[in-house]
């Protein structure tokens, strides 16, 4: 194929739940968009038994936004969860924490829902929106200056736009093309998600374990953290982020053998549970890049940061990472282009607290139940004992539904 140049206010490169809600929101706002991936576009074929492994919680503000978009009503609230309330017990704490979306006056503290649903309802709307797409291309070279971004593709096309939105993940090609640095760290854990029925009622009800793990007499203690996630009926969602060392003991186990596992861990508070599906596994670090914007070019996302899944929250600061920078350029002046430099400074410091506020959050509870120190283990259980106060559980609430 010859060369040919397509002209575009916009173009996004990376097809996942962000580039998704951005290419949406940024048609809807009225800008030209193309959304670049390398990967076919394939629809869901799930059938009704099915859960995907990959479960994510939505805040309700994230929530209202993707309703906004008309992306909310195409997913099958049959299988959506709500999460009502929340249990957090500590390594020796006998009672937990309860968190409850009452307490804020509020109906849930978050929903959960699929990544395969949330993409099927994503694409849907990017489709409705009349969004060019080009799925299965791969990007070959990119040049970015502070006029415009060109970004040239396997099939010999060429693509210019005022802005680029890098939303290509974790290992960002467009970060590196533009070698911008990543602040790094390895947790050494690997986060096991799974699905499960039981036998009891959830009541809506998120449970999460801060844990030591001694699966061994002589094995050293490592932080690990346990979260069952509702869906609808009886059946739960779980991510643990175990040590590698813990994991791949797990990992290798049978289906009645990790259930039994998860149970224990969860001192089967739920009853018997019955794996569905199979388990997955992936490894987690923290990353951060040290800009998120460059000339014409805005990272969101994975490619702009990764934190530790205990919060739920990676998916929710991605949607955010969109919201900012949709407000940002849509609020600008009329003679401003939407990759003036004044623009995206504003939006990297729209973003910058966001951020460091999330990665501190989930840095810190990791680097505090992971300790090995006595004091430390003492002054982190006092710590979910003396927040069972009305008001600090109250802002705590407040600060979960307001993400």
């Amino acid at each position: 194929m010859s060369n040919s140049i397509i002209t575009v206010d916009v173009t996004i490169v990376g097809a996942g739940l962000v580039g998704l809600s951005a290419a949406a929101a940024l048609s809807q706002a009225g800008y030209q968009v193309v959304l670049v991936d390398d990967r076919p576009y394939a629809p869901s074929e799930q059938g009704m038994d099915d859960w995907d492994q990959r479960i994510y919680a939505i805040s309700p503000k994230n929530a209202q936004w993707l309703s906004n978009l008309g992306v909310w009503p195409l997913l099958d609230k049959s299988r959506v969860g709500e999460m009502q309330a929340m249990e957090i017990w500590g390594d020796v704490t006998l009672t937990p924490l309860c968190l409850s979306a009452e307490e804020a006056n509020a109906d849930e503290l978050a929903f959960v829902a699929e990544e395969s649903a949330l993409k099927q309802a994503l694409m849907q709307q990017v489709q409705a929106c009349g969004v060019r797409t080009m799925f299965g291309r791969k990007c070959t070279k990119l040049n970015a200056n502070l006029n415009q971004a060109t970004l040239y593709l396997d099939n010999q096309q060429v693509i210019e736009s005022a802005m680029l939105i890098a939303a290509d993940g974790v290992n960002s090609w467009v970060r590196q093309q533009l070698a911008i640095g990543v602040e790094q760290k390895a947790y050494h854990q690997t986060a096991i998600v799974a699905n499960f029925m039981t036998e009891k009622l959830h009541g809506n009800v998120a449970r999460q374990w801060f844990r030591q793990e001694k699966f061994t007499p002589d094995a050293v203690g490592h932080c690990g953290i346990l979260a069952w996630l509702p869906l609808p009926d009886n059946r739960i969602s779980i991510v643990w982020s175990a040590s590698e060392q813990y994991a791949d003991f797990l990992l290798k186990l049978g289906h009645d053998e990790f259930t039994s596992q998860v149970m224990q861990a969860g001192n089967s508070v739920l009853g018997k549970l019955t794996l569905i599906g199979e388990p997955a596994a992936f490894p987690l670090a923290l990353k951060k890049a040290e800009s998120i914007v460059k000339d014409s070019v805005v990272l969101v996302g994975d490619a702009a940061h990764r934190i530790h899944p205990m919060a739920g929250q990676g998916v929710n600061l991605g949607f955010r990472d969109v919201i900012d920078l949709v407000e940002v350029i849509s609020n600008r002046h009329p003679y401003q282009l939407i990759n003036d430099i004044g623009l995206l400074k504003r939006y990297t410091r729209a973003r910058k607290a966001d951020t460091f506020n999330m990665l501190a959050l989930t840095n810190g509870l990791y680097h505090l139940f992971e300790s090995q120190n006595d004091m430390v283990q003492k002054v982190r259980n006092w710590g979910l004992s003396a927040t069972n106060q009305q008001t600090v559980k109250k802002m705590l609430v407040k600060n979960a539904i307001a993400l």
